[in-house]
């Protein structure tokens, strides 16, 4: 079914999941992903912050709002909800793409205490014009690239 949203059409979900093993605990990744400001660490994007959490919340967590400059496209992310387990954040509005949702969680590998499994899971609508594989390949290789970013990151560096 086609979705109408600000005189573009939607019309295909996609849903991409990657996972990667981290020799770190899931705080310690979290901690990372939440850390708004040094997000172009992993991303090929520029992140600011420009609404910190809500009272009461983890630094970086629930009610967080950024904005994303990737590709010379402007967009806002909020977080939805984050604990020590899982980070959910939202594109604001429909473009670049529609209905986007992020998952991440975090998960301690039953082998290494210190090694988390993070799952990063996507889906969002892509408009009717741009075929949704294209999408799906960019958006896939976008987070690999910043799952095996945030692995190197933490190589020999558990506290």
């Amino acid at each position: 079914m086609v979705g109408h949203y600000e005189n573009t059409y939607y019309i295909k979900m996609i849903q991409i999941t990657l996972k990667q093993k981290i020799a770190a605990t899931p705080l310690q990744v979290r901690d990372a992903l939440l850390d708004h400001a040094q997000l172009e660490r992993f991303f090929n994007a520029k992140f600011v912050l420009l609404k910190k959490q809500n009272e009461g919340e983890i630094i970086g967590g629930k009610g967080a709002i950024r904005q994303v400059i990737m590709a010379g496209v402007r967009f806002e992310e909020r977080i939805i909800s984050a604990d020590s387990n899982h980070i959910s954040y939202q594109i604001i509005g429909n473009k670049p793409v529609a209905e986007h949702r992020g998952d991440i969680y975090f998960c301690v590998s039953d082998n290494a205490p210190t090694s988390t499994e993070v799952t990063y899971n996507i889906r969002c609508k892509t408009p009717w014009w741009l075929p949704s594989l294209v999408i799906k390949f960019f958006i896939k290789k976008d987070i690999a690239q910043a799952l095996n970013k945030l692995k190197a990151n933490f190589k020999g560096n558990i506290s």
